[in-house]
Formats: C-alpha cells, sequence, structure tokens
C-alpha cells in the first residue's frame, strides 16, 4: 500500500511574488479552479493582512473552490490571524498558517530575541490560530539553517500547542538533499507526538536542489511538500509540483502516492505561464518545449524503435497529446471551444464570440495556432479598462534610412498623435508613446523577446521592465509584429503608473 502525499501548493502565494507576475483576484480564481482539477490537496491562496487585494482573493477563492483545503498565511502576530480567519470564513476547509524564524541568524538581527522567547511566541500563535480553526499549520522560518535540536524543541512545542502540521521550509535553498533528508528524519525520530502532525517540506531553488531536497524530505517522513507550478516563486523559485508528482509516479517502489492527476500538468502549467506572463525555459522538466524532444540521431533512432528507450515519461501521462486537433484560419468556434477546454479554460459565449474574432484575425497572420497564442488570446481583454492604449502604428526603418515611428494613443478617450525618430524602430515607437504621454522620466530596465514556438509568422512576446520615480512596473504583450509587441509592452507598462 502506497503512502499518501500531499500537494500543498503555494503558486497564487508564494509564486506569486515574483516580480512582474502579480494576478488579480478573477485570474487567481481562474488558476485556483485549475488546482482543484488538477487534484491539489491545499491551495494557499494569500497573505491577507498583506493588502486589501490579498484579503479579498482568498474570500472569493474560499467561495470558488469546493474540496481542497484554502490556506491563509500569516506571522506570528495576532493581527495577522485574525484577518486570515476573517478571509477564510467562506472556506469550506480553512487552514491557518502562521510561524516564525528559528535560525540564530532570524533570532539575532530579525526579532533581536532569544530562543526561548521565541518558543514562547510559536506557541501563543499556534494557540491563538487554534481558536477560529481546527487545522493549523507552523512553519520554522530558515529551518535549513536552524541547528537541530533546538529545532526540534520549537516543532514538539507547537505540536503540542495544536498544530496539525508543522513546514520545515530552506528559506534560503541553501541545505543539500542528504542533509536535508536527515533534518526530517531527526525531527521523525526525537519529536515527542511527532506522528500527531503532518511534517511539511518548502523548498527554494537558489542551488538547484529544491526538488532533490524535497524529495529527500519525503523519503525520510515528511508527507506534505509545498510546490508551485513551473516552479515559480521569489529568486529562483520554490519546488517545481509537476516534478515531484512525476517523480514518485515515475518511482513507485518509493510507495508514495499523490492525488495529481497528471495528465492535467501541461494545461495547468501553459494556463499559469500565459496568465502570469512568465515564461518556461525551453529546457525546464516535464513540461518544457524540449522536455520531449530528441535531436540526437542516436536517440530519435531509438524513440523510434521504442519510446522506452529514452523516454521515461510518456508525454500523454502529462497531458501533452501528439494528436491534438491544430487550428487554423479555418476552425470554427467548437474547435476553439474544445481547445480551451482542455487548456482548462471554459468561457461565456459572448467572451468566447471576442475570442473567436481575435483567434480568426490572428489565424490571418499566421499558419497554426497553438496553445500558447490560444491562452494569451483569452489574456488579451485584460487591457480592454487601460487608460492609455495604442490605436495606430506605423514604422519606416531599414539599410540606411532613419528609423520613425507615427502613433496615436488614445488617452481616456482623447486621441493624440505623435511621431519621432529613434535609433531603431522600437526605439523609435518608444520615443512617440513618451511625447504623446508627454513624459519621458522612464527608463527601460529589462526589454525580453520570446518566440511562442517557430517560424517567420510566430507570435512573440515582449516582457518589459520599466523604472519610474524609483519604482519598476512591468509590462507584457504578444503580436505576430515583434515592433507593436514592443510599443504594447512600454504602453501596458505605463498603464500601472500614469494616472490621466
Amino acid at each position: 500500500m502506497s503512502d499518501r502525499l500531499f500537494i500543498f501548493d503555494t503558486t497564487l502565494r508564494d509564486g506569486e511574488q515574483v516580480p512582474g507576475c502579480q494576478l488579480n483576484t478573477v485570474e487567481k480564481i481562474q488558476v485556483a479552479k485549475a488546482l482543484e482539477l488538477l487534484g491539489v490537496d491545499v491551495i494557499e491562496a494569500g497573505f491577507p493582512v498583506s493588502s486589501p487585494g490579498d484579503f479579498n482573493s482568498v474570500v472569493e477563492i474560499s467561495k470558488a473552490v469546493t474540496w481542497p483545503t484554502i490556506c491563509a498565511l500569516t506571522r506570528a502576530v495576532e493581527k495577522d490571524i485574525d484577518v486570515a480567519a476573517e478571509a477564510l470564513k467562506f472556506a469550506k476547509r480553512g487552514r491557518i498558517h502562521t510561524g516564525i524564524g528559528t535560525s540564530d541568524p532570524h533570532i539575532k538581527y530579525k526579532f533581536n530575541a532569544t530562543r526561548e522567547e521565541i518558543i514562547e511566541r510559536a506557541v501563543a500563535a499556534t494557540k491563538y490560530a487554534r481558536r477560529y480553526v481546527d487545522d493549523v499549520e507552523f512553519y520554522c522560518e530558515d529551518a535549513g539553517r536552524t541547528e537541530n535540536e533546538y529545532l526540534a524543541r520549537v516543532v514538539e512545542a507547537v505540536i503540542k500547542a495544536g498544530a496539525t502540521v508543522v513546514n520545515i521550509p530552506d528559506t534560503t535553498g541553501y541545505c543539500l538533499p542528504d542533509e536535508y533528508g536527515a533534518k526530517i528524519k531527526y525531527l521523525m525520530e526525537h519529536v515527542d507526538g511527532i506522528h500527531k502532525a503532518v511534517i511539511s517540506t518548502h523548498c527554494h531553488n537558489d542551488l538547484g536542489m529544491a526538488t532533490a531536497n524535497t524529495v529527500q524530505g519525503v523519503l525520510n517522513g515528511a508527507r506534505q511538500v509545498e510546490v508551485t507550478i513551473n516552479g515559480i516563486g521569489e529568486r529562483a523559485g520554490n519546488t517545481s509540483l509537476e516534478e515531484v508528482a512525476m517523480i514518485f509516479k515515475s518511482h513507485k517502489e518509493c510507495g508514495i502516492a499523490t492525488n495529481i492527476a497528471t495528465n492535467k500538468i501541461y494545461s495547468t502549467s501553459r494556463m499559469v505561464s500565459s496568465l502570469m506572463n512568465m515564461p518556461v525555459q525551453p529546457n525546464k522538466a516535464i513540461v518544457g518545449r524540449n522536455a520531449f524532444a530528441h535531436s540526437s540521431g542516436i536517440h530519435q533512432d531509438g524513440v523510434l524503435k521504442n519510446a522506452q528507450t529514452y523516454e521515461i515519461i510518456n508525454p500523454k501521462d502529462v497531458g501533452i497529446d501528439d494528436n491534438a486537433i491544430v487550428l487554423t484560419a479555418r476552425s470554427g468556434r467548437a474547435a476553439l471551444k474544445h481547445r480551451l477546454h482542455v487548456l482548462g479554460v471554459e468561457l461565456e459565449q459572448e467572451k468566447l464570440n471576442k475570442v473567436y474574432e481575435e483567434f480568426l484575425k490572428l489565424a490571418d497572420r499566421k499558419k497554426d495556432i497553438n496553445d500558447d497564442d490560444v491562452l494569451m488570446l483569452v489574456g488579451k481583454d485584460r487591457t480592454a479598462m487601460h487608460r492609455i492604449k495604442l490605436e495606430y502604428l506605423q514604422v519606416t526603418s531599414g539599410v540606411g534610412v532613419q528609423s520613425v515611428a507615427s502613433i496615436c494613443l488614445n488617452l481616456s478617450g482623447v486621441k493624440r498623435y505623435e511621431a519621432a525618430a529613434g535609433n531603431g524602430p522600437v526605439d523609435a515607437g518608444i520615443k512617440a508613446v513618451k511625447k504623446a504621454i508627454c513624459n519621458s522620466d522612464m527608463t527601460i530596465q529589462e526589454f525580453l523577446i520570446q518566440a511562442i514556438s517557430k517560424g517567420s509568422d510566430d507570435t512573440g512576446k515582449v516582457h518589459m521592465q520599466v523604472e519610474y520615480k524609483g519604482a519598476v512596473y512591468y509590462g507584457f504583450s504578444a503580436n505576430t509584429d515583434i515592433i507593436a509587441a514592443s510599443v504594447e509592452a512600454f504602453v501596458d507598462a505605463i498603464n500601472k503608473f500614469i494616472v490621466e
């Protein structure tokens, strides 16, 4: 019989802390529903006290999701816990996730406290949270760098205080796999009452070992893993949900089973990537574009003879279907609706009609439409409420010719026409936008262009980081015209700080 491993997804909390990847409440609900279909056991929906937006997201996700536990993060502070409890009032199954730093650097420099004082605060926070919910998870922040004997004392104390789950985060991604596994094993062997709670892993990828550390944690007794779709998260990211799920599905000898419907992994990955405007690296394990591609002649020969020679995972097991319907300009609404359904997106008829109109326009410019194109079309309505819109762009450029851009911006209903010369067509377009809004105090800090698939007719994604008055804002656009996509991304960024 397999041991049950609980999947705690923190895409909407830890994952969303990536700069430029913030979602609105509607988008968070869309992701939460996809996570529910995927089979995630716990959804960490946000940090309610941090902002009204996070509070509202926890409330609305609690209403929208049926069976997964909805978790809200707090510090070991009574006000945090009060606000989290209020946000969870509609959750069918609610969990408060509270905690405090336990490593010596945190105790000394962050809290200016003693080890005993930290234990007292940990116990008090756990007991306070239990007044609201029966399911309380306690995190020992920076447990990876916490001395094992002291960590065991903290874990034992919070379990006695009522914690049902105890999270052992490698907050800085510092641990080696053997070291992290040994830490979990030490707790399993030295904490009185350890079996009254579920021990959880939460590993970061700063040294590229998040998944390896998580697996070692599970093999040594942890029965919950805290993960994100595509491994997104602060700095180098978190443990990847899809990697952990497929490791234990592939290695049945480990005797570990999850509730993950693995055939929904790929579509969920694409949805999160699209909504958060965060590309998946081509060589990303499980969900990267090249994860099942074989270019070596020897590999190709082997795969053609028998896929098991070089493929340890059947692509269909993660939802990649080689026989998927190809969308073209001749495809109807039914084909588009079916593809959206496969990708986990359900649209009302009115919205579907609008997306279909945009789909036909794109299909006229591009031979085949892939999943990323479809998800890009669904997300285009996010710019509909922008105060500043690009209505017209014409660029003249070439070898030996000065690049000049002419634009028309709609500024809250007022149209402004401008032209500017620049060092290339994109620079000319950006300068024309600055002239139209009468503001040049903006600097592009990062400018990334990514092709969705292949070909000169491909849709290009542009990610742009713009600095304005010391703050950084993120813009995004996708278009078969890469110059237009670049100017649209710039306009998307300035909409986040320009107020008419």
